[in-house]
Protein backbone atom coordinates (compact mmCIF):
# COMPACT_ATOMS: atom_id res chain seq x y z
CA UNK A 1 0.00 0.00 0.00
CA UNK A 2 1.30 3.51 -1.47
CA UNK A 3 1.90 6.01 1.72
CA UNK A 4 0.50 9.44 1.29
CA UNK A 5 0.98 12.57 3.03
CA UNK A 6 -2.29 14.82 2.86
CA UNK A 7 -1.56 18.57 2.35
CA UNK A 8 -3.10 20.17 5.78
CA UNK A 9 -4.61 23.33 3.66
CA UNK A 10 -7.01 20.84 1.99
CA UNK A 11 -8.44 19.37 5.63
CA UNK A 12 -10.48 22.02 6.80
CA UNK A 13 -10.84 25.62 5.30
CA UNK A 14 -8.34 28.66 6.44
CA UNK A 15 -6.19 26.57 8.74
CA UNK A 16 -3.37 29.18 8.70
CA UNK A 17 -5.45 31.85 10.15
CA UNK A 18 -5.34 29.52 13.32
CA UNK A 19 -1.94 31.47 14.27
CA UNK A 20 -4.07 34.81 14.37
CA UNK A 21 -7.17 33.21 16.01
CA UNK A 22 -9.44 34.46 18.74
CA UNK A 23 -11.74 31.91 20.64
CA UNK A 24 -15.33 32.18 18.99
CA UNK A 25 -17.73 33.63 21.72
CA UNK A 26 -20.02 30.36 23.37
CA UNK A 27 -22.53 32.81 23.37
CA UNK A 28 -22.75 33.06 19.80
CA UNK A 29 -25.57 31.15 17.98
CA UNK A 30 -26.70 30.23 14.68
CA UNK A 31 -29.64 32.11 13.35
CA UNK A 32 -30.61 30.72 10.15
CA UNK A 33 -32.27 32.80 7.10
CA UNK A 34 -34.50 30.68 5.62
CA UNK A 35 -36.19 28.75 8.44
CA UNK A 36 -39.04 26.56 7.18
CA UNK A 37 -40.87 23.71 9.53
CA UNK A 38 -44.04 22.57 7.51
CA UNK A 39 -46.73 19.51 9.06
CA UNK A 40 -47.92 18.30 6.30
CA UNK A 41 -51.72 17.75 6.17
CA UNK A 42 -52.23 19.92 9.22
CA UNK A 43 -54.52 22.90 9.99
CA UNK A 44 -52.57 23.52 13.50
CA UNK A 45 -50.89 26.97 12.79
CA UNK A 46 -48.38 25.82 15.71
CA UNK A 47 -47.79 21.85 16.31
CA UNK A 48 -44.88 21.60 18.74
CA UNK A 49 -42.24 18.52 17.89
CA UNK A 50 -40.90 16.63 20.84
CA UNK A 51 -37.74 18.38 20.27
CA UNK A 52 -39.63 21.51 21.45
CA UNK A 53 -39.36 22.65 17.98
CA UNK A 54 -42.93 24.79 16.34
CA UNK A 55 -44.08 23.64 12.94
CA UNK A 56 -46.81 24.90 11.14
CA UNK A 57 -49.52 23.33 9.60
CA UNK A 58 -49.41 23.49 5.79
CA UNK A 59 -53.69 24.08 5.72
CA UNK A 60 -53.20 27.05 7.52
CA UNK A 61 -53.56 30.32 6.85
CA UNK A 62 -50.25 30.93 7.17
CA UNK A 63 -48.67 28.35 5.52
CA UNK A 64 -50.48 27.28 2.71
CA UNK A 65 -48.91 29.87 0.54
CA UNK A 66 -46.31 27.55 0.18
CA UNK A 67 -48.67 24.67 -0.93
CA UNK A 68 -48.95 25.63 -4.55
CA UNK A 69 -51.38 22.65 -6.02
CA UNK A 70 -54.79 22.67 -5.82
CA UNK A 71 -56.51 21.06 -3.18
CA UNK A 72 -58.78 18.56 -5.83
CA UNK A 73 -55.35 16.67 -6.33
CA UNK A 74 -54.44 16.04 -2.95
CA UNK A 75 -56.04 15.25 0.55
CA UNK A 76 -54.99 15.53 4.19
CA UNK A 77 -54.55 12.39 6.14
CA UNK A 78 -55.30 11.93 9.94
CA UNK A 79 -53.67 8.81 11.97
CA UNK A 80 -56.89 7.41 13.37
CA UNK A 81 -54.83 4.27 15.31
CA UNK A 82 -54.79 5.19 18.96
CA UNK A 83 -51.10 4.24 19.47
CA UNK A 84 -50.47 7.15 17.12
CA UNK A 85 -50.74 9.65 20.09
CA UNK A 86 -47.39 8.52 21.80
CA UNK A 87 -45.79 9.52 18.87
CA UNK A 88 -44.21 12.70 17.84
CA UNK A 89 -47.46 14.87 16.63
CA UNK A 90 -45.63 15.35 13.15
CA UNK A 91 -46.37 11.95 12.44
CA UNK A 92 -49.92 12.01 13.31
CA UNK A 93 -51.07 13.75 9.85
CA UNK A 94 -49.85 13.78 6.52
CA UNK A 95 -50.58 14.95 2.92
CA UNK A 96 -50.90 12.72 -0.06
CA UNK A 97 -50.96 13.20 -3.70
CA UNK A 98 -52.28 11.83 -6.89
CA UNK A 99 -50.37 13.33 -9.45
CA UNK A 100 -47.39 15.72 -8.73
CA UNK A 101 -47.46 18.74 -6.59
CA UNK A 102 -45.20 20.83 -5.05
CA UNK A 103 -44.57 22.95 -1.93
CA UNK A 104 -42.86 26.29 -3.36
CA UNK A 105 -40.39 27.92 -0.13
CA UNK A 106 -39.37 31.87 -0.59
CA UNK A 107 -35.23 32.01 -0.42
CA UNK A 108 -34.18 34.80 0.99
CA UNK A 109 -30.43 33.50 1.66
CA UNK A 110 -29.34 32.81 -1.98
CA UNK A 111 -26.63 35.29 -3.16
CA UNK A 112 -24.23 33.40 -5.49
CA UNK A 113 -25.79 29.80 -4.39
CA UNK A 114 -26.10 28.94 -0.90
CA UNK A 115 -26.87 25.59 0.53
CA UNK A 116 -29.90 24.74 2.63
CA UNK A 117 -31.16 21.86 4.60
CA UNK A 118 -33.87 20.02 3.20
CA UNK A 119 -35.25 16.97 5.66
CA UNK A 120 -38.22 15.21 4.05
CA UNK A 121 -40.21 13.17 7.11
CA UNK A 122 -41.97 9.91 6.54
CA UNK A 123 -44.09 7.64 8.73
CA UNK A 124 -46.79 5.71 7.03
CA UNK A 125 -50.82 5.27 8.72
CA UNK A 126 -50.50 1.16 8.57
CA UNK A 127 -54.10 0.93 9.87
CA UNK A 128 -55.26 3.79 7.35
CA UNK A 129 -58.98 3.04 5.61
CA UNK A 130 -58.78 5.51 3.18
CA UNK A 131 -55.52 4.81 1.97
CA UNK A 132 -53.19 1.51 0.91
CA UNK A 133 -49.78 2.73 1.67
CA UNK A 134 -48.61 -0.60 0.08
CA UNK A 135 -49.33 1.44 -2.87
CA UNK A 136 -46.87 4.09 -1.94
CA UNK A 137 -44.60 4.77 -4.50
CA UNK A 138 -43.15 8.03 -5.81
CA UNK A 139 -40.12 10.20 -6.77
CA UNK A 140 -39.30 13.73 -5.02
CA UNK A 141 -37.47 16.15 -7.08
CA UNK A 142 -36.14 19.84 -5.86
CA UNK A 143 -35.04 22.30 -8.04
CA UNK A 144 -33.07 20.36 -10.02
CA UNK A 145 -31.91 17.62 -7.65
CA UNK A 146 -33.42 14.62 -8.07
CA UNK A 147 -34.13 13.20 -4.59
CA UNK A 148 -35.91 9.74 -4.62
CA UNK A 149 -36.75 7.55 -7.02
CA UNK A 150 -39.45 5.06 -6.88
CA UNK A 151 -39.67 5.59 -3.08
CA UNK A 152 -41.92 3.35 -0.96
CA UNK A 153 -42.08 2.42 2.45
CA UNK A 154 -41.78 -1.38 2.31
CA UNK A 155 -38.44 -1.60 4.03
CA UNK A 156 -39.28 1.04 6.62
CA UNK A 157 -37.51 0.80 10.17
CA UNK A 158 -39.54 -0.72 13.24
CA UNK A 159 -41.17 2.77 14.46
CA UNK A 160 -42.06 3.21 10.52
CA UNK A 161 -40.34 6.62 10.48
CA UNK A 162 -38.00 7.43 7.69
CA UNK A 163 -36.21 10.84 7.85
CA UNK A 164 -34.49 11.76 4.46
CA UNK A 165 -32.00 14.92 5.28
CA UNK A 166 -30.27 16.73 2.14
CA UNK A 167 -27.68 19.60 1.67
CA UNK A 168 -28.37 21.19 -1.85
CA UNK A 169 -27.47 24.40 -3.36
CA UNK A 170 -30.26 26.76 -4.36
CA UNK A 171 -29.55 29.70 -7.00
CA UNK A 172 -32.85 30.80 -7.30
CA UNK A 173 -35.45 32.93 -4.95
CA UNK A 174 -37.51 29.61 -4.28
CA UNK A 175 -36.96 26.04 -3.53
CA UNK A 176 -39.45 23.87 -5.01
CA UNK A 177 -40.35 20.12 -3.57
CA UNK A 178 -42.36 18.07 -6.10
CA UNK A 179 -43.42 14.94 -5.47
CA UNK A 180 -44.22 12.68 -8.36
CA UNK A 181 -46.19 9.04 -7.91
CA UNK A 182 -44.72 6.66 -10.38
CA UNK A 183 -47.87 5.85 -11.82
CA UNK A 184 -51.55 6.82 -11.77
CA UNK A 185 -52.28 3.18 -9.30
CA UNK A 186 -49.43 4.76 -7.28
CA UNK A 187 -49.57 7.53 -4.59
CA UNK A 188 -47.28 9.98 -2.99
CA UNK A 189 -47.66 11.25 0.69
CA UNK A 190 -45.41 13.13 3.19
CA UNK A 191 -45.92 14.20 6.88
CA UNK A 192 -43.53 17.47 7.57
CA UNK A 193 -41.24 19.13 5.63
CA UNK A 194 -37.86 21.31 6.82
CA UNK A 195 -35.93 23.83 4.80
CA UNK A 196 -33.17 25.29 6.74
CA UNK A 197 -30.41 27.46 5.62
CA UNK A 198 -26.68 26.00 6.14
CA UNK A 199 -24.39 28.12 7.50
CA UNK A 200 -21.27 28.96 5.02
CA UNK A 201 -18.86 26.56 6.24
CA UNK A 202 -20.68 23.68 6.48
CA UNK A 203 -19.79 23.08 2.94
CA UNK A 204 -16.27 23.27 2.14
CA UNK A 205 -15.07 23.11 -1.93
CA UNK A 206 -12.05 21.47 -1.18
CA UNK A 207 -11.62 17.94 -0.26
CA UNK A 208 -8.82 15.17 -0.63
CA UNK A 209 -9.97 12.47 -2.78
CA UNK A 210 -8.60 8.94 -1.70
CA UNK A 211 -8.28 6.12 -2.99
CA UNK A 212 -6.01 3.18 -3.64
CA UNK A 213 -3.62 4.86 -6.12
CA UNK A 214 -3.85 8.71 -5.45
CA UNK A 215 -4.41 11.25 -2.61
CA UNK A 216 -4.93 14.50 -4.09
CA UNK A 217 -6.97 17.78 -3.61
CA UNK A 218 -9.82 18.48 -5.06
CA UNK A 219 -12.37 20.91 -5.32
CA UNK A 220 -15.60 21.83 -7.35
CA UNK A 221 -17.95 20.51 -4.38
CA UNK A 222 -19.83 23.53 -3.45
CA UNK A 223 -22.09 22.84 -7.06
CA UNK A 224 -22.85 19.38 -5.93
CA UNK A 225 -25.92 18.54 -3.20
CA UNK A 226 -25.36 15.54 -0.44
CA UNK A 227 -27.22 13.19 0.96
CA UNK A 228 -26.85 12.15 5.11
CA UNK A 229 -26.55 8.09 4.93
CA UNK A 230 -24.54 7.79 8.18
CA UNK A 231 -23.81 10.50 11.37
CA UNK A 232 -22.12 8.74 14.40
CA UNK A 233 -20.95 9.91 17.71
CA UNK A 234 -17.91 8.27 18.58
CA UNK A 235 -17.47 6.30 22.15
CA UNK A 236 -20.87 9.21 23.27
CA UNK A 237 -24.37 8.63 23.53
CA UNK A 238 -26.99 9.47 21.05
CA UNK A 239 -27.57 13.25 20.54
CA UNK A 240 -30.61 14.55 19.42
CA UNK A 241 -31.68 17.64 17.42
CA UNK A 242 -32.46 19.58 20.67
CA UNK A 243 -28.76 18.90 21.48
CA UNK A 244 -27.70 20.36 17.72
CA UNK A 245 -27.91 23.98 16.53
CA UNK A 246 -28.71 22.59 13.30
CA UNK A 247 -31.49 20.29 14.68
CA UNK A 248 -29.28 16.90 13.51
CA UNK A 249 -29.47 13.38 14.79
CA UNK A 250 -26.02 11.70 15.92
CA UNK A 251 -26.34 7.87 16.47
CA UNK A 252 -23.97 5.98 18.77
CA UNK A 253 -21.17 4.51 17.09
CA UNK A 254 -21.60 1.19 18.90
CA UNK A 255 -23.40 -0.89 15.86
CA UNK A 256 -20.47 0.09 13.36
CA UNK A 257 -17.46 -0.82 15.51
CA UNK A 258 -15.62 -3.25 13.90
CA UNK A 259 -15.58 -6.26 16.32
CA UNK A 260 -12.17 -7.45 16.03
CA UNK A 261 -9.24 -5.57 16.67
CA UNK A 262 -10.40 -2.82 18.98
CA UNK A 263 -10.17 -4.29 22.52
CA UNK A 264 -7.65 -1.71 23.20
CA UNK A 265 -9.97 1.25 22.94
CA UNK A 266 -10.91 3.30 25.29
CA UNK A 267 -14.39 5.45 25.51
CA UNK A 268 -13.14 8.61 27.13
CA UNK A 269 -16.09 11.71 27.96
CA UNK A 270 -14.68 15.77 28.70
CA UNK A 271 -16.39 17.71 31.14
CA UNK A 272 -14.47 20.97 30.09
CA UNK A 273 -15.25 23.55 27.60
CA UNK A 274 -14.96 22.72 23.97
CA UNK A 275 -12.48 25.44 22.45
CA UNK A 276 -14.28 26.28 19.21
CA UNK A 277 -11.84 29.02 17.07
CA UNK A 278 -12.17 31.15 13.58
CA UNK A 279 -11.22 29.23 10.87
CA UNK A 280 -11.87 25.83 12.46
CA UNK A 281 -14.96 23.98 12.76
CA UNK A 282 -17.81 25.65 14.45
CA UNK A 283 -20.51 24.22 16.12
CA UNK A 284 -22.56 24.25 13.29
CA UNK A 285 -20.13 21.57 11.81
CA UNK A 286 -20.57 19.63 15.12
CA UNK A 287 -21.86 20.50 18.98
CA UNK A 288 -20.41 19.81 21.97
CA UNK A 289 -21.83 16.59 22.54
CA UNK A 290 -19.95 14.94 20.02
CA UNK A 291 -16.78 16.94 20.88
CA UNK A 292 -16.51 16.26 23.93
CA UNK A 293 -16.71 12.13 23.90
CA UNK A 294 -14.62 9.95 22.11
CA UNK A 295 -12.52 6.54 21.27
CA UNK A 296 -8.68 6.68 21.79
CA UNK A 297 -5.79 4.42 21.61
CA UNK A 298 -3.50 4.84 24.48
CA UNK A 299 -0.01 2.59 25.23
CA UNK A 300 1.04 0.66 27.91
CA UNK A 301 3.45 -0.73 29.84
CA UNK A 302 6.06 1.43 26.95
CA UNK A 303 4.82 -0.56 24.21
CA UNK A 304 2.74 1.25 21.16
CA UNK A 305 -0.63 -0.68 19.98
CA UNK A 306 -0.12 -2.19 16.50
CA UNK A 307 -3.89 -1.96 15.95
CA UNK A 308 -6.07 0.29 14.61
CA UNK A 309 -9.72 1.27 15.78
CA UNK A 310 -12.36 0.69 12.69
CA UNK A 311 -16.03 1.35 11.54
CA UNK A 312 -17.58 -0.20 8.99
CA UNK A 313 -20.69 1.66 7.28
CA UNK A 314 -22.80 -1.11 4.96
CA UNK A 315 -25.11 -0.14 2.02
CA UNK A 316 -22.34 2.26 0.03
CA UNK A 317 -22.02 1.63 -3.80
CA UNK A 318 -22.39 3.31 -6.98
CA UNK A 319 -21.62 6.82 -5.99
CA UNK A 320 -18.93 8.94 -4.60
CA UNK A 321 -19.03 10.11 -0.61
CA UNK A 322 -17.81 12.82 1.30
CA UNK A 323 -16.82 11.19 4.48
CA UNK A 324 -16.17 13.92 7.33
CA UNK A 325 -14.17 12.51 10.09
CA UNK A 326 -14.23 14.80 13.37
CA UNK A 327 -10.79 15.42 15.84
CA UNK A 328 -10.61 16.72 19.08
CA UNK A 329 -8.05 16.34 21.51
CA UNK A 330 -9.36 15.82 24.74
CA UNK A 331 -7.91 13.23 26.07
CA UNK A 332 -3.65 14.47 25.99
CA UNK A 333 -2.31 15.80 28.76
CA UNK A 334 -0.03 18.75 26.51
CA UNK A 335 0.41 19.84 22.76
CA UNK A 336 2.11 17.69 20.52
CA UNK A 337 1.80 14.53 22.12
CA UNK A 338 -0.27 12.96 19.62
CA UNK A 339 0.29 11.35 16.60
CA UNK A 340 -1.10 9.08 14.45
CA UNK A 341 -2.57 8.19 11.20
CA UNK A 342 -6.09 8.15 9.35
CA UNK A 343 -7.63 5.47 7.19
CA UNK A 344 -10.48 5.65 4.15
CA UNK A 345 -10.85 2.08 2.85
CA UNK A 346 -8.23 0.16 3.67
CA UNK A 347 -5.98 3.81 2.21
CA UNK A 348 -3.92 5.97 4.49
CA UNK A 349 -5.59 9.03 4.32
CA UNK A 350 -3.51 10.94 6.32
CA UNK A 351 -0.18 10.48 8.13
CA UNK A 352 1.67 11.30 10.84
CA UNK A 353 -1.39 13.61 11.50
CA UNK A 354 -0.60 15.86 14.92
CA UNK A 355 -3.78 17.91 16.25
CA UNK A 356 -2.05 20.50 17.63
CA UNK A 357 -0.08 21.88 14.69
CA UNK A 358 -3.71 22.11 13.35
CA UNK A 359 -5.32 23.97 16.22
CA UNK A 360 -2.46 26.30 17.16
CA UNK A 361 -1.16 24.10 20.25
CA UNK A 362 -4.67 24.62 21.92
CA UNK A 363 -6.34 21.16 23.48
CA UNK A 364 -10.02 20.31 23.27
CA UNK A 365 -10.11 22.38 19.95
CA UNK A 366 -12.36 20.87 17.09
CA UNK A 367 -10.96 20.16 13.98
CA UNK A 368 -12.27 18.01 10.53
CA UNK A 369 -10.99 16.40 7.66
CA UNK A 370 -13.03 15.78 4.23
CA UNK A 371 -12.09 12.67 2.06
CA UNK A 372 -14.00 11.53 -1.07
CA UNK A 373 -14.38 8.42 -1.82
CA UNK A 374 -15.73 6.08 -4.44
CA UNK A 375 -18.28 3.39 -3.87
CA UNK A 376 -17.93 1.30 -7.19
CA UNK A 377 -16.54 -1.77 -6.28
CA UNK A 378 -17.64 -2.39 -2.93
CA UNK A 379 -20.88 -2.52 -0.64
CA UNK A 380 -19.56 -1.05 2.42
CA UNK A 381 -17.36 2.05 3.27
CA UNK A 382 -14.66 1.58 6.32
CA UNK A 383 -12.48 4.19 8.11
CA UNK A 384 -9.74 3.85 11.16
CA UNK A 385 -7.35 5.57 12.86
CA UNK A 386 -4.03 4.09 14.57
CA UNK A 387 -0.90 4.95 15.66
CA UNK A 388 1.83 6.26 13.24
CA UNK A 389 6.02 5.98 13.48
CA UNK A 390 5.56 9.23 15.58
CA UNK A 391 3.56 8.03 18.03
CA UNK A 392 4.59 8.13 21.75
CA UNK A 393 5.05 5.78 24.82
CA UNK A 394 2.41 6.71 27.80
CA UNK A 395 0.63 8.94 25.72
CA UNK A 396 -2.41 8.70 23.57
CA UNK A 397 -2.10 7.23 20.03
CA UNK A 398 -4.69 7.65 17.94
CA UNK A 399 -8.41 9.52 18.67
CA UNK A 400 -11.70 10.05 16.52
CA UNK A 401 -14.87 11.92 17.76
CA UNK A 402 -17.33 11.61 15.00
CA UNK A 403 -17.78 10.56 11.38
CA UNK A 404 -20.17 12.06 8.96
CA UNK A 405 -20.75 9.92 5.15
CA UNK A 406 -22.79 11.92 2.57
CA UNK A 407 -23.81 10.55 -0.49
CA UNK A 408 -22.58 12.99 -3.32
CA UNK A 409 -24.98 13.70 -6.27
CA UNK A 410 -24.18 12.36 -9.61
CA UNK A 411 -23.45 14.78 -13.17
CA UNK A 412 -27.45 14.02 -13.78
CA UNK A 413 -28.18 15.97 -9.85
CA UNK A 414 -29.86 12.75 -8.89
CA UNK A 415 -28.83 10.74 -5.82
CA UNK A 416 -30.81 7.41 -7.30
CA UNK A 417 -29.66 6.16 -10.31
CA UNK A 418 -29.01 7.56 -13.66
CA UNK A 419 -32.12 9.65 -13.74
CA UNK A 420 -32.47 13.43 -14.36
CA UNK A 421 -35.06 15.73 -12.95
CA UNK A 422 -36.55 16.66 -16.54
CA UNK A 423 -37.02 12.62 -17.38
CA UNK A 424 -39.06 11.71 -14.33
CA UNK A 425 -41.90 14.63 -15.45
CA UNK A 426 -41.46 13.62 -18.91
CA UNK A 427 -42.27 9.64 -17.95
CA UNK A 428 -44.83 10.91 -15.83
CA UNK A 429 -46.78 13.29 -18.82
CA UNK A 430 -45.96 10.33 -20.84
CA UNK A 431 -48.15 8.04 -18.68
CA UNK A 432 -51.15 10.73 -18.66
CA UNK A 433 -51.15 10.76 -22.84
CA UNK A 434 -51.12 6.65 -22.68
CA UNK A 435 -54.57 7.14 -20.82
CA UNK A 436 -55.62 9.87 -23.33
CA UNK A 437 -55.60 7.63 -26.29
CA UNK A 438 -57.80 4.70 -25.49
CA UNK A 439 -60.43 7.56 -24.41
CA UNK A 440 -60.16 9.04 -27.91
CA UNK A 441 -60.51 5.43 -29.35
CA UNK A 442 -63.90 4.92 -27.38
CA UNK A 443 -65.32 8.38 -28.54
CA UNK A 444 -64.72 7.33 -31.40
CA UNK A 445 -66.29 3.92 -31.55
CA UNK A 446 -69.39 5.81 -29.64
CA UNK A 447 -69.21 7.97 -32.72
CA UNK A 448 -69.06 5.52 -35.58
CA UNK A 449 -72.00 3.69 -33.42
CA UNK A 450 -74.14 6.94 -33.73
CA UNK A 451 -73.78 7.05 -36.71
CA UNK A 452 -74.64 3.83 -38.23
CA UNK A 453 -77.92 3.76 -36.05
CA UNK A 454 -78.65 7.05 -37.73
CA UNK A 455 -78.65 5.40 -41.41
CA UNK A 456 -80.81 2.58 -40.34
CA UNK A 457 -83.20 4.79 -38.97
CA UNK A 458 -83.01 6.91 -42.09
CA UNK A 459 -83.70 3.53 -44.48
CA UNK A 460 -80.23 3.91 -45.86
CA UNK A 461 -80.37 7.12 -47.53
CA UNK A 462 -77.38 8.85 -48.90
CA UNK A 463 -77.63 11.58 -46.80
CA UNK A 464 -76.30 11.52 -43.44
CA UNK A 465 -76.07 14.06 -40.33
CA UNK A 466 -72.39 13.73 -39.63
CA UNK A 467 -71.84 14.42 -36.01
CA UNK A 468 -68.79 16.87 -35.55
CA UNK A 469 -65.71 15.06 -34.11
CA UNK A 470 -64.51 17.03 -30.82
CA UNK A 471 -61.50 19.42 -31.32
CA UNK A 472 -60.98 19.95 -27.72
CA UNK A 473 -59.16 17.12 -26.55
CA UNK A 474 -58.34 18.60 -22.97
CA UNK A 475 -61.88 19.37 -22.25
CA UNK A 476 -62.26 15.24 -22.37
CA UNK A 477 -59.23 14.46 -20.60
CA UNK A 478 -60.17 17.56 -17.86
CA UNK A 479 -63.64 15.34 -17.03
CA UNK A 480 -61.71 12.20 -17.19
CA UNK A 481 -59.01 13.56 -14.84
CA UNK A 482 -61.55 14.79 -12.64
CA UNK A 483 -63.35 11.26 -12.15
CA UNK A 484 -60.19 9.62 -11.60
CA UNK A 485 -58.88 11.75 -9.05
CA UNK A 486 -62.32 11.65 -7.12
CA UNK A 487 -61.81 8.03 -7.58
CA UNK A 488 -58.48 7.93 -5.76
CA UNK A 489 -59.37 10.88 -3.05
Amino acid sequence: MKSFTAPAIALSSSFFLLFFTTLVSSSSSFHPIDHYLISCGSHEPSIIDLDHRRFTGDSSTSASRFFTTPSTRTIPLTNSDPASSNSSPLYRTARAFSSPCKYSFPIQDHRGGTHHLVRLHFSPFFNSTSFDFSAVQFHVLANGFLLLRDFSIQNSPKDGIVIKEYIIRVDSDKLDITFVPKKRSNFAFVNAIEVISAPHDLVADVAQFVNSEKNERINGLLNKGFETVYRVNVGGPKVTPFNDSLWRTWVPDGEFLEKSGHEGSLEIHFSGRIQYQMGGATREVGPDNVYNSARVIKSSNNVIPKSNIAWVFPGIEGYKYLVRMHFCDIASIGPYMLYFNVYVNGNLAYEDLDLSAMTNMLLASPFYADFVVEGLNSESLNVSVGPSNMSLTNAVDAILNGVEVFKISNSLGSFDGELCVESVMKSWRRGNAGVIVPLLAAVFLLLTASVVVQRRRSGGRDTVGWLRLPVDVSEINLKYGSQQSSGKL
